[in-house]
């Protein structure tokens, strides 16, 4: 993957590349296959990008298929990663592992289902409705009630109400 490609494509990105890779992962060493593999299947996939879409918008729908996938396959214990050589920038976020608060709030959001970790990812990235919408493939008018719902969910597992 070329440097430049990574500091002009991808870095811009990485905030919500890394937030949506700990969505869905426990642990670091699982946080960086998972960034590793969403920037390797974004460089990859760059020749398929036809400008239909905004490229923030193609890199969310690539990071969140490639998480949801390898989320799969880790339920069915089979993970094969193609990449394993390329490392991680360091950014702030990386060491987000070591706040205890945010961890909370992570162990929520794990607990709901995985399009509704997608849509709270999004959505505390200040996308707008229109945009989860686009990224998740479904209809804007749905993305607001789900928010609220997802919300009160939260905050029932935050609060210890549910699991």
């Amino acid at each position: 993957m070329s440097s430049d490609f990574y500091k002009t494509s991808i870095l811009p990105f990485a905030g919500i590349i890394i937030k949506l890779c700990r969505a869905y992962t426990n642990s670091q060493q699982d946080f960086e296959d998972y960034y590793q593999e969403v920037c390797l299947q974004i460089w990859r996939s760059k020749a398929n990008f036809r400008e239909e879409s905004q490229w923030s918008t193609w890199v969310y729908r690539i990071s969140l298929n490639v998480c949801l996938t390898l989320l799969k396959k880790k339920k069915n214990n089979v993970q094969h990663f193609v990449s394993d050589s390329i490392t991680v920038e360091e950014t702030e976020d990386n060491y987000a592992f070591s706040d205890e608060s945010l961890n909370l709030l992570y162990d929520a959001i794990r607990k709901l289902s995985e399009i509704d970790r997608a849509i709270i990812m999004l959505y505390l990235e200040e996308k707008s409705q229109k945009e989860i919408a686009e990224i998740i493939g479904t209809n804007p008018n749905n993305i607001g009630v789900r928010v609220k719902r997802i919300k009160i969910r939260l905050k029932k597992i935050l609060d210890g109400k549910i699991n």
